[in-house]
């Protein structure tokens, strides 16, 4: 079976109909099997995604994106000092 990747857009769509369904007072089986997850992967991205929006969510992952980024220049520029530390007292 191929493992279907949800972009944080569709999940928050998808929780968004649960949460009506729910309200109507299907249950949670009935819901995620509409939606064609298990219930286990409907708690996790409840979880994770609760009350989002769809902004926010896109917002959220792109400021991780940058985040990952920046860390890796840091990452770099730390290297960067720890050689030219060694060359300085030329242990090269």
């Amino acid at each position: 079976m191929k493992k279907k990747r949800h972009t944080p857009e569709q999940i928050v769509k998808k929780l968004h109909t649960a949460s009506e369904e729910l309200a109507r007072g299907a249950c949670i089986d009935e819901v995620c099997r509409k939606l064609a997850i298990s219930v286990a992967t409907y708690h996790r991205w409840n979880k994770e995604y609760g009350n989002a929006t769809t902004g926010a969510v896109k917002r959220l992952k792109e400021l991780e994106k940058e985040n990952a980024r920046l860390k890796k220049l840091v990452a770099e520029q730390a290297l960067d000092m720890d050689i030219l530390k060694e060359v300085n007292q030329g242990k090269w």
